[in-house]
């Protein structure tokens, strides 16, 4: 989990550093229409909004990023750090490796299911430790703070989000919704061509923009923290197969 925190880190201050641009680019044009240096091109207002409509781009990559880092934290590290039998993982870690292994959530048609079965059978048989596995993530552009709040629940935890990091995640951005669900909104509008980057931009400033990157990365650092602390204390498996604390 720490190459999590070190990439976290590293795209946050990418979103800081774009953030500082427009932030200049909005100051100079409190003056005039603000240049390209001092005697540079100018910067139309449709340009500094398709600039502008580039952080929710960059936070819904933020977003997914470190949901997915996560689910592989608890698959990948976590599970390949030792020999975990099907019957040591919790019931919910459990339900996801069937459902890769056996692919029940896949339109099979019936050899391929029965080949499916037998796989999943010969691996009880022979008692075998269960391998490193993905949870099913579904495909890109699902990830608000509802989505992730799900897949926690459904890994058999609850996400532990400080009182004033929740409340301000949940309360109403713009549009009637919270800053996670209207990044993810206007993505999925950007990447289908619903909208325009100058339309996406419209009518928000860099204060806006800059409450929103901060509830977005004060909400998706405490479900780091949660699923590094699921991970350190072996909530992947049942009780009492955890290892016991080590005392002085």
């Amino acid at each position: 989990m720490e190459e999590l925190g070190a990439a976290f880190t590293e795209r946050h201050r990418e979103i800081e550093a774009y953030l500082e641009l427009l932030e200049n680019i909005e100051k100079e044009a409190q003056s005039g229409p603000p240049r390209l240096g001092e005697a540079g091109a100018l910067i139309t207002t449709q340009q500094q909004r398709i600039l502008y409509s580039g952080v929710f781009l960059q936070l819904y990559n933020l977003v997914e990023a470190t949901i997915v880092k996560c689910l592989d934290g608890v698959t990948d590290a976590a599970l390949k750090q030792g020999s975990w039998k099907p019957g040591d993982l919790t019931i919910e870690l459990r339900k996801e490796w069937v459902r890769v292994l056996a692919r029940t959530h896949v339109d099979l048609n019936y050899e391929h299911r029965l080949e499916s079965a037998l796989i999943l059978c010969d691996h009880l048989v022979s008692a075998l430790p269960v391998p490193g596995f993905e949870v099913e993530k579904g495909g890109g552009g699902n990830w608000d703070d509802q989505a992730i709040e799900q897949i926690a629940k459904r890994l058999g935890f609850a996400l532990q989000v400080r009182p004033e990091v929740y409340s301000a995640v949940k309360r109403k951005f713009r549009d009637d919704l919270g800053c996670l669900q209207l990044v993810k909104k206007f993505r999925n509008q950007l990447a289908h061509g619903s909208i325009s980057f100058a339309e996406c931009g419209e009518n928000v400033t860099v204060s806006e923009l800059r409450d929103m990157t901060n509830r977005t990365v004060a909400y998706l650092s405490d479900v780091v923290q949660t699923f590094r602390a699921f991970i350190a204390d072996h909530g992947y498996v049942i009780e009492a197969r955890r290892p016991q604390a080590v005392t002085a």
